[in-house]
């Protein structure tokens, strides 16, 4: 169809256009007498040569209307050209720019080599964030500061409104985030969580989940420390042992659960003992339901038949896995108050709160001061943060945006990460995460295929300078190949008479000629190179490969600016 309507078209205007043409030389092509005045002899050509000058009229004719289709062809063909520019770079431009005209608020990002700006919209970032980058190449300064900034601003200002969780690996994070609440008179939506601080939070009070799923997120807290030293037998028995300890808990606790009464039950024979007997009592009493005689058979049942009868030297290497989970949080009387608390003085108010009411959750816990401690409750808080935005989709129920930024992602990472952020989408959950290469994320999970599975659900990727070659390779395959162009060059030189001169220790030629070779060829090769990530990325710079929502935008290098610089 495309084809008939441009034959038409320049058979229309190529008609026409001869017809004017014809119709300006018509006085010439219609007189009686030419004289040309040209020749030695003046002669009128009309009158000496009539058939000539007939025929010369009629191809002239021809030859006209045959030029006007040449050239109308290709000047279709040329505006063609450049109306088809014109609108691939106004496209490439919506991509980068005009995303801003969108309903949903856009992230600044940075600017390109042509100093255009980039945006990514909320539909974008909810396919997730995934920052990596060396020591000092600008990640926490340049992206995350400016993304919390303008996100919490959103919340702050807008119709899009969303709860935040904040992990403070640093311990300096949480003084940024408390400054943009403040500059926003927003300081009561903000929750920090530090041991230093008023708010007291159990990571075990969750009365409506079952025992074995809380012990489950014990285990996976547990892989933290040791992936790769601890046997699967160890840790799926630690895992029983905890849910039974927290189901026992519940029984004579009021269902209420903490790290110091597990530690107790299992550490303590006597302190078992004394609970046991407790729950015997009101047994004998029937204080105890149907459902709880029940539980306490299974506990009992498993203590006394199972554990207690295993050998001094497994129960100890079972505890000791245990404790080291326990350990911090007995250990420490600030953290035993801020962590253990009574039931009653739980200031916490719990994420599910946290979502309906748009609050933000910051933990200030330096990772090299509290080292086990901040990497449990960090855990913790990233698994009930997880667990509560997909509760959303299980109960059908209102879904309210949320937004989990952790700098430092290998040191909180886990399994079922992967699972939530694959479906993190649907519940309206951003996810910006920091590491510094692929292979600490790897070093962390321990597992090639689950590490894959993470990094493809991390759709938007900026890229910093990096030196880590797994990383580097991963990227430079995920980006492709493009033909590059091979210039070879080659210089010879040929003479027919050479002679040794003795004087001069050389050879002199004499009718010598040179020549030169020069050819090009096209080969598929790598788009980047490892030069590029290690030597080309200047401090704020990155590569970003970036989703608006819909499509991936062309990858390319971004200027950044960083947070202690104002935007202009």
């Amino acid at each position: 169809m495309t084809k008939l309507i441009k034959f038409i078209f320049i058979l229309y205007f190529s008609f026409y256009f001869s017809i004017f043409i014809l119709i300006f030389f018509l006085p010439v092509l219609d007189a009686d007498s030419v004289i040309l005045p040209f020749s030695l002899n003046n002669f009128d050509i009309a009158t000496t040569f009539p058939m000539f000058w007939y025929n010369f009229k009629i191809y002239y004719s021809i030859f006209c209307f045959i030029s006007m289709i040449i050239l109308i062809n290709y000047l279709f063909s040329f505006f063609t050209f450049l109306f088809n520019s014109f609108l691939l770079h106004k496209k490439t431009d919506n991509k980068n720019e005009a995303i801003v005209n969108s309903n949903d608020p856009c992230i600044y990002v940075g600017k390109t080599s042509a100093s255009e700006s980039v945006y990514i919209p909320i539909l974008g970032l909810y396919q997730n964030v995934l920052v990596t980058g060396s020591i000092g190449s600008g990640k926490t300064s340049s992206l995350l500061y400016p993304f919390t900034k303008q996100l919490l601003s959103f919340s702050f200002n807008s119709t899009h409104k969303s709860a935040f969780l904040i992990l403070d690996v640093k311990g300096n994070y949480y003084r940024y985030v408390k400054k943009i609440c403040f500059e926003n008179s927003r300081l009561s939506d903000l929750f920090i969580i530090s041991l230093n601080g008023s708010i007291t939070y159990n990571p075990l009070d969750k009365p409506n989940l079952k025992p074995h799923i809380l012990a489950n997120r014990l285990k996976n807290i547990l892989l933290l420390f040791s992936p790769k030293q601890t046997e699967a037998f160890w840790l799926d028995k630690a895992e029983q042992i905890l849910t039974e300890a927290i189901r026992l808990c519940r029984l004579y606790n009021d269902n209420y659960v903490t790290f110091l009464e597990i530690h107790k039950i299992i550490m303590s024979k006597d302190y078992y003992q004394s609970k046991i007997d407790l729950l015997k009592e009101q047994f004998y009493n029937d204080f105890l339901s149907p459902d709880e005689i029940s539980e306490f058979s299974f506990c009992l049942s498993f203590f006394e038949e199972e554990f207690f009868a295993l050998d001094d030297r497994t129960q100890s290497i079972l505890k000791s896995e245990i404790s080291r989970i326990t350990n911090p949080f007995i250990s420490d009387s600030d953290t035993c108050r801020i962590f253990c608390p009574d039931k009653e003085n739980i200031s916490f108010p719990g994420f599910s709160y946290i979502l309906k009411n748009h609050k933000i959750v910051v933990l200030d816990m330096n990772l090299s001061e509290y080292s086990s401690l901040a990497k449990i409750i960090a855990a913790y808080l990233k698994l009930d943060f997880q667990a509560e935005i997909l509760t959303q989709l299980s109960k059908n129920d209102t879904i309210y945006p949320s937004c989990f930024i952790c700098d430092e992602y290998q040191e909180y990472v886990t399994s079922n990460d992967a699972s939530f952020l694959a479906q993190s989408r649907e519940a309206k959950s951003i996810n910006i995460l920091a590491t510094q290469s692929y292979s600490s994320l790897l070093g962390a999970i321990s597992d090639a295929t689950l590490t894959k599975v993470l990094l493809q659900n991390l759709v938007n990727k900026f890229w910093f300078r990096t030196d880590d070659n797994f990383t580097i390779d991963e990227i430079i395959k995920q980006l492709g190949k493009e033909e590059k162009s091979v210039l070879t060059k080659s210089i010879s030189e040929n003479a027919q008479k050479t002679n040794y001169n003795f004087m001069f220790n050389s050879f002199s030629s004499k009718d010598s000629n040179l020549s030169e070779s020069i050819s090009t060829a096209y080969q598929k090769d790598f788009i980047f190179d490892s030069n590029f990530f290690s030597c080309q990325l200047e401090t704020f710079s990155c590569l970003a490969f970036i989703s608006n929502g819909c499509s991936i935008l062309p990858t390319q290098k971004l200027f950044l600016t960083p947070y202690f610089k104002e935007r202009k």
